[in-house]
């Protein structure tokens, strides 16, 4: 069987985290998005094509395809989901399994789902079960047939929503030519699928609660940090070097070239990723990953954090509950507030609105190439564009533009 993973697009709603790199790229537990969907479709497909557009070389050049046979698709000129389906026609005859790049499900879903599909005579589309479906397509179903699709209704009329994995017969394509634009411009995919539907129905899977992640905003990677190590069954690896009078307790996965100095105090889930250099007396709280190249140092405490890859956060330090970008520099002293005093979940203003999170606990987003001056404070929900700087002793709070000055 084929798998198509849909990666071309921006993902400007995990900005500003996506300024510099694709949302498939985003790192979960030590791993892009799209290494662990490629990870569980390995042993379940024979050739893989994926879609790729903007920031291409960065995509074929951050994942491993294992020996799987690759095409790579460009999509230069995105014009709707159904488009970039359409854009594998000439390359297969025959079902294929189409995917999202910024969702992860588990092994035993993926395997269910493509069982599911092997048998069936019709499309299947994969659907999941949400606490807020607002934001999503609302799917309505009789049986085994979906009977109807509402793309982010403002009232949602049920919690079954469509969760980015289809398998698709050759009869989408026909479906796709005859699928009019949306009133956004595009061609869409969820058009083509009621198209479908009218024709010759469409069957669905349902994937178990907790086996699905879905990744729309910058604070959603928290949570697909805490939860991927068990949905995926992640085996820990203990390569580099850890000095002596280190402690250990609990998931713990260091790739080559590590370094933990000692006096340094781990409490997995935690993930160490390629020659990154962490302590002396450092200490690191579950669920937090630190990408390749990073410097963690001296009396520097993370928790429940990403931190992507060639940042420093050398000395003296506090992060929680934060996502921190690539080649990032924080001054000693630099603090991270992650709580409200008054204990109430934290709203943001992201991309000039206000939101709100559903989080008690939040530090910072921060971009990249961002740099912090010594003893310098950033408060809770702030979002910081790429290459700012925060200056020593100053105060960040809100959201802050790409390339600003804050003293």
């Amino acid at each position: 069987m084929k798998a198509y993973i849909l990666a071309a697009g921006r993902g400007t709603r995990m900005a500003p985290l996506t300024e510099q790199k694709p949302k498939p790229l985003m790192p979960v537990a030590g791993k892009p998005i799209l290494q662990h969907t490629i990870d569980n479709l390995k042993d379940l497909v024979d050739e893989l094509f994926i879609l790729v557009g903007w920031k291409a070389k960065k995509i074929k050049k951050g994942i491993d395809t294992y020996d799987l046979p690759v095409t790579y698709i460009r999509q230069d000129d995105p014009m709707g989901t159904a488009d970039a389906v359409s854009r594998i026609e000439p390359y297969t005859d025959g079902p294929f399994i189409c995917i999202n790049g910024d969702v992860i499900i588990s092994r035993e879903a993926m395997r269910g789902f493509a069982a599911e599909f092997d048998r069936s005579s019709r499309s299947i589309m994969g659907l999941a079960k949400v606490e807020d479906p607002s934001g999503f397509g609302i799917v309505e179903v009789e049986r085994d047939s979906v009977k109807n699709i509402v793309e982010k209704p403002e009232v949602p009329t049920g919690d079954l929503v469509n969760a980015g994995i289809y398998g698709f017969k050759e009869s989408i394509f026909d479906a796709i030519r005859d699928t009019q634009r949306s009133t956004r411009g595009e061609y869409e995919i969820t058009d083509s699928l009621k198209l479908l539907m009218e024709r010759e129905g469409l069957d669905h899977y349902d994937i178990k609660e907790g086996e699905w992640i879905e990744m729309s905003r910058p604070w959603d990677l928290l949570d697909a940090n805490l939860r991927v190590v068990d949905l995926l069954e992640i085996e820990e690896k203990r390569e580099g070097t850890i000095e002596d009078n280190v402690h250990i307790e609990g998931w713990v996965s260091m790739e080559e070239g590590a370094v933990v100095r000692e006096g340094t105090y781990i409490v997995g889930p935690v993930c160490i990723g390629k020659n990154a250099d962490i302590g002396p007396n450092t200490y690191l709280r579950g669920c937090t990953s630190i990408g390749a190249r990073c410097r963690v140092g001296a009396a520097v405490e993370l928790k429940n954090s990403i931190v992507m890859e060639d940042t420093n956060i050398p000395h003296h330090s506090y992060v929680g509950d934060s996502v921190i970008g690539s080649n990032c520099n924080f001054g000693s002293g630099t603090k991270v507030a992650n709580l409200r005093l008054d204990g109430k979940n934290i709203m943001v203003t992201h991309r000039g609105k206000r939101v709100h999170t559903g989080l008690r606990k939040l530090g910072v987003i921060m971009g990249d190439d961002v740099k912090t001056g010594i003893n310098s404070m950033i408060n809770t929900g702030t979002i910081i564009g790429r290459g700012s700087f925060i200056g020593p002793g100053a105060k960040a709070s809100g959201e802050i533009g790409k390339e600003s000055r804050i003293q």
